[in-house]
């Protein structure tokens, strides 16, 4: 039975064609992975879906009382909203219920028999439904839930602006799960979540009854969790079954054989259009060379499979630093509290060292101290006076206004336009992305601004928190090269092993010296 049609939807912003002629179904219990480079529309194609955006031709038609639930990357939590308030907010269609029931209650005191008798059956069905979907359980079931996810240790009167990323994508997540959807749309659940998480959330997507479409560059995660794969790749949307190994599998052969079939038309073209160039002027051949021409004429003409633009990164060395890059003596971080015990950490020239560990228990804050961006509460960062440090954070302000061309003018005001286009066109933009603005790229694209920044300033430390967040398979394939080929030091702070593994001479568990409960 199908829950989802997508039907010959086209949508394009501005000059940039998204989707062409889409259609897709989803059937219920199919556990889908949607998949295709950064900027080929996957989160767009999720905001169609859900009616946040409109198609300009076709249609998207749910089932009747389908309840869709999503966990967008892009989500907003504001100033004054609570762990607690969030995750209740998975039952507010049982609150106005709930209002609705104490309306009745107070009509009832001045209602005639007649209307008493309607207000009353009208009472007590909502007052059913109420008891079926456990309305008097919510505390129970959000504090069951907070604690699987580790955020009752938090507390759930926590403002949630003061937590980290991967703190905030476990409530997004607590909050869907407790409003036990029909469909889940997941966006890329794992950016942000540490290993065990990852862990329980596989389980759980391996558990799932019901249908979800999932996006996510984390290969081994999908594949445990989906069966078929809708490939996006140039405005076209191509269904696979499977898991993401048998579809490149299946995808390479497809383009070998449309390669294949290219050339062969060429060839044939190419010998007509010699036929018909000896022959169209001798009246004995004149016939068969127009016969020629007009298969010419009407021949559909095939097209040959374009490659994607890979990225190349390669970072470039600043001079040789001292032996001892950076050593702290008694460093506790924190903000208004310790995060940590005192720390007594060295990291000496062209070491690549991984910071790994749960949200939340200061990786980050630890890597702002060390650049001077925040304060220790106690202790010291002595530092070598050679050291030249590029950063890659997490993610870019959500209030830039400036286009790719003008983000990357800003740090290299020497460049000229060709430089500028051809450093970012080495990251794998586009020329419409290049014009675009900074912050209606997808988070992919974002990344590989910012890694443009960092590629192009000699640097001899280079410090990543957590750089392949939102990055497809070709870019961290490419990254995970770069950083091994680096001549200098690396300190990272990673989720995936996959990535980090043979890259990584040292792994740092900051679990071990935290001072919050994991």
């Amino acid at each position: 039975m199908s829950i989802l049609n997508v039907s010959n939807v086209s949508l394009g912003f501005g000059e940039r064609q998204i989707l062409d002629s889409v259609s897709f179904k989803l059937s219920k219990g199919e556990h889908i992975g949607l998949v295709g480079a950064n900027g080929e529309g996957k989160s767009t194609f999720m905001n169609l879906i859900t009616g946040k955006i409109n198609p300009e031709e076709g249609k998207v038609e749910w089932s009747k009382n389908v309840k869709v639930g999503y966990l967008d990357q892009h989500a907003v939590l504001e100033k004054g909203m609570s762990i607690g308030t969030v995750l209740r907010s998975a039952f507010d269609d049982l609150f106005v219920m709930e209002e609705k029931m104490n309306a009745i209650c107070d009509k009832l005191g001045t209602a005639d028999e007649e209307e008493q008798t309607v207000l009353l059956d009208e009472l007590g069905t909502i007052q059913d439904l109420l008891t079926m979907h456990d309305f008097y359980m919510i505390d129970a079931k959000v504090e069951e839930v907070a604690r699987a996810l580790g955020l009752l240790d938090l507390g759930l009167d926590k403002d949630v602006t003061e937590l980290s990323g991967g703190q905030r994508t476990k409530i997004l997540l607590g909050k869907l799960l407790l409003a036990k959807p029909d469909i889940l749309l997941l966006d890329e659940p794992t950016n942000y979540l540490d290993a065990e998480h990852i862990a329980w959330l596989q389980r759980y997507l391996e558990e799932y009854e019901n249908a979800f479409i999932l996006i996510s560059h984390d290969i081994p995660f999908l594949n445990s969790v989906i069966n078929i794969i809708y490939h996006m790749d140039q405005c076209h949307l191509n269904r696979y079954p499977g898991d993401y190994d048998h579809f490149q599998e299946v995808y390479a052969v497809q383009k070998a054989q449309q390669d294949a079939a290219y050339e062969r038309q060429q060839r044939e073209i190419a010998d007509l259009k010699d036929f018909v160039a000896r022959n169209k002027a001798r009246v004995a051949t004149r016939n068969m060379a127009m016969s020629r021409q007009k298969k010419l004429d009407n021949m559909e003409l095939l097209q040959k499979s374009t490659e994607k633009p890979k990225p190349e990164f390669n970072f470039r060395t600043a001079r040789t630093p001292g032996r001892v890059l950076f050593e702290t003596k008694e460093l506790v971080i924190g903000y208004d509290e310790p995060l940590s015990s005192p720390l007594n950490l060295i990291m000496e020239r062209n070491q690549k060292i991984v910071i790994t560990g749960a949200n939340g228990i200061g990786k980050t804050t630890l890597l702002k101290s060390l650049l001077g961006i925040i304060k220790p509460i106690s202790g010291s960062v002595e530092k070598d006076q050679f050291l030249e440090i590029g950063y890659f954070e997490q993610e870019m302000s959500p209030d830039i206004n400036t286009t790719c061309l003008e983000e990357i003018w800003q740090e290299f005001p020497s460049f000229n336009q060709y430089e500028v286009r051809s450093a970012l066109a080495k990251c794998g933009l586009t020329t419409n992305h290049i014009e675009s603005k900074v912050k209606v790229l997808s988070g992919g694209e974002q990344a590989k601004v910012r890694l443009c920044k960092l590629i192009n300033r000699e640097s001899n430390l280079l410090i990543l928190d957590e750089p392949t967040n939102h990055l497809d398979v070709d870019a961290k394939d490419e990254l995970k090269r770069a950083l091994k080929e680096f001549k200098g030091a690396i300190l990272m702070v990673c989720h995936e092993p996959d990535f980090y593994e043979g890259l990584a001479d040292d792994i740092w568990d900051a679990s071990k010296w935290t001072t919050k409960i994991v």
